[in-house]
């Protein structure tokens, strides 16, 4: 009996002992506050957003804001102090063709973002080709009967300059060919948003977007070069339209800001909302 008690005693205290260890975690965790401010990139936009949502319910004293105008935005409003993370398609502490690097931000590698090109559902092609798509957005090729389609104009549509969706499209769908700006047929969108909600609602029109926005009944994503615009395609080196995505400080991030970009960067959310979201995660690139 005496063997008996000092055992309950002994499990008794170990229990007390464990949840005050968690009690002490809880706490810790909640003791984190402040206000973190994000800003820039569209196509990290859904990304920031659901990590928001995560993170303040693991921290209810720290307040996130974001907000998506485009991916040169960012940088911009780190560098202006009014935001504490400037989300970007391209590693804006280097030169980049078109952009200077922002001196002074350190570049955190938050994602790998798939693009993808998308038509109109009205339009009768499933695949582009490099050389084809460089004629399209070169404003050589204007009709669809030209790359096997029906004959019709081809409405052209892209993003404003300071996208890095555009960057990234320009760069890797087009091979650094240039995107000339027409008179008619024939469109600038400032948001991942507005480009899904223009060619979905254009008949005959051609965008690009990340492969997160391609839902729903009115847009569809062609293949490039024949290889269908995936993330497995991505992970295997088929598809080539991707980039990484990155959350500029200005310097070595700290505070509730530091732990909201480990978290974003942590296995549970990449592995998990990140991927569900259709995003990759960063470690798959790094075979």
């Amino acid at each position: 009996m005496k063997m008996f008690k000092k055992f309950t005693v002994t499990a008794l205290t170990a229990v007390i002992a464990v949840t005050a260890s968690f009690a002490g975690v809880a706490a810790a965790a909640d003791s984190l506050k402040g206000k973190i401010t994000v800003n820039g990139s569209t196509a990290l936009l859904p990304l920031t957003l659901q990590a928001a949502k995560e993170f303040q319910k693991l921290h209810p004293k720290v307040k996130i804001a974001a907000s998506g105008k485009g991916s040169v935005t960012g940088p911009q409003a780190v560098k202006k102090g009014i935001a504490d993370i400037g989300a970007c398609d391209w590693d804006a502490s280097i030169d980049v063709p078109g952009f200077k690097a922002f001196d002074g931000q350190v570049a955190n590698k938050v994602a790998v973002i798939p693009f993808a090109t998308i038509v109109n559902k009205n339009v009768g092609v499933d695949n582009l080709t490099t050389e084809q798509l460089k004629g399209i957005y070169a404003g050589k090729i204007t009709n669809w009967k030209e790359v096997g389609g029906s004959d019709a104009n081809i409405v052209v549509i892209t993003r404003a300059f300071g996208s890095g969706t555009r960057v990234n499209y320009q760069a890797k769908a087009l091979g650094g060919g240039d995107i000339v700006k027409k008179e008619k047929n024939y469109k600038e969108t400032g948001s991942s948003g507005d480009m899904k909600t223009a060619v979905g609602t254009t008949p005959n029109a051609i965008g690009y977007i990340d492969l997160v926005y391609v839902t729903g009944g009115d847009i569809k994503a062609v293949k490039f070069n024949g290889v269908e615009a995936n993330t497995d395609n991505v992970i295997n080196g088929s598809y080539k339209i991707w980039a990484y995505g990155y959350y500029m400080t200005k310097g070595q991030p700290t505070g509730a800001t530091k732990e909201f970009i480990e978290y974003v960067q942590s296995k549970k959310f990449q592995q998990g909302s990140l991927k569900k979201l259709k995003f990759i995660p960063i470690s798959a690139m790094q075979s």
